[in-house]
Formats: C-alpha cells, structure tokens, sequence
C-alpha cells in the first residue's frame, strides 16, 4: 500500500469508504413515530441515507437504506439483556434467527463513568470501537481502538457527533439536525448504523442540563 493511500475499515460496503474525511448533516424527523425517522445528506444536499422502522409489527426493527431505498443494514436489539445491546445485520431481516451479526453495541457502565462499546465481528480477532461523550447532547466522538506492536492500547478518532451550526446567522441547531464527521477510511453506512443505535441506548430521553440549551433554536426557527 501506497504511503498515501487511505486504509479502508469496510464493515458495511467499501463504496461507502471514503478517499477524504466527509461531513454530513442527520436530520431526525418526525414524519414516523418520535425517534424514529432519519434522513442524512451530503455536503451537495443530495440524499446519502434515510431510516425505516415505521412498521407497527415490527417496532423495535431500525433498516438503513441507501439514496435509492436499497436495504444496507438492519439493527434489532439484543434479547434477555441488561446493556442496552443493540446488533447489526447486513441487509434487511426480520429478526435474529438464523442470521449471524456484523456488530454488537452496548453500554458499559463502570464506577464513576460509562461509555458505550462497539465489537466488529470478522474472520480474524474482532476489531473495537469506542464512543465517548454524550449523543443525547449531540457531543460524541467513535473511536477505533487500535493496539501496538508492544501491545499498549491507543485510540484513533473515527468520527464525530456535534451540533449544527446555521451558516448565515451562526446560530446552533436544535437536536433534531446535527453533523456527523466521518474520517477517511471508515465505512459511513456503519457509523450512521452506530448512530442509530446511540438514539436508541442514549437518545432524547436524556435531557441535557438546562443551561446547555441557551442559545440554541430548534429547526422550525429557523425556517419561520
């Protein structure tokens, strides 16, 4: 590999790796049931990923779909569990039966602080992930968790979560719009599946502390 050529994390698609890091902006709308709709757009405005998990039936399901409505990635969460597990299988199925997931995610609670964890399963040792901060806030970061050669344990930021800043009047966004940073390299579908799951282990239930909301608007006040 060329000392400049980008290394690729492909966990979903490789098509959805990018040469150069990427921001795109999550819109979580409320044309479904609450917390439950997404849509996501590139920096041109096109349309990269939307959400679907409006089917009564099958409420608990989470399917991401790409611009053209095809099924990438389906979450549904970890039965008889005490973590808040949550994990991804390629494509679209209906449950868990008979099918082996691409990635678990859970929250690992520990004395003084919690974190959620994220595990790849793979052919090899399964790859690692990290996030830190708080999506309930919009303030979070993945991190890929690497080892070296000795063995020590070292992170690499993989990408961000944070408010959307309105370009003209550079005022914050509400929760209902936020920007994901996604570095070069990592699988986009998988990220905006980690995102997925983060609504749903740390999502809006969470109430920021109230002087964090000074200053910020939410979407339809910007567009009155």
């Amino acid at each position: 590999m060329c000392d400049n050529e980008v290394k690729k994390e492909v966990v979903v698609e490789e098509v959805f790796c990018n040469e150069e890091e990427i921001e795109l902006t999550v819109h979580k709308t409320s044309m479904f049931s609450h917390g439950d709709g997404f849509i996501v757009y590139d920096s041109k405005g096109d349309i990269v990923f939307r959400v679907d998990s409006y089917t009564p039936i099958l409420k608990n399901r989470l399917l991401l779909m790409d611009t053209f409505g095809k099924p990438l990635l389906t979450l549904l969460p970890k039965r008889l569990t005490l973590h808040h597990r949550w994990e991804g299988f390629l494509g679209e199925i209906i449950d868990d039966h008979q099918h082996h997931p691409i990635f678990s995610i859970w929250k690992s609670t520990l004395i003084g602080r919690s974190s959620i964890m994220v595990e790849v399963y793979n052919d090899e040792s399964p790859t690692m992930y990290q996030i830190e901060g708080c999506f309930s806030e919009r303030s979070c970061t993945v991190f890929h968790l690497l080892s070296s050669s000795d063995h020590d344990t070292f992170k690499e930021s993989a990408a961000h979560i944070k408010r959307k800043v309105e370009p003209t009047r550079k005022i914050v966004l509400g929760r209902d719009v936020f920007s994901l940073n996604i570095k070069a390299g990592f699988d986009a579908a998988f990220v905006m599946g980690l995102v997925l799951a983060l609504d749903r282990i740390d999502g809006d239930d969470v109430v920021a502390p109230l002087e964090y909301h000074k200053g910020i608007v939410t979407t339809n006040e910007i567009l009155a």
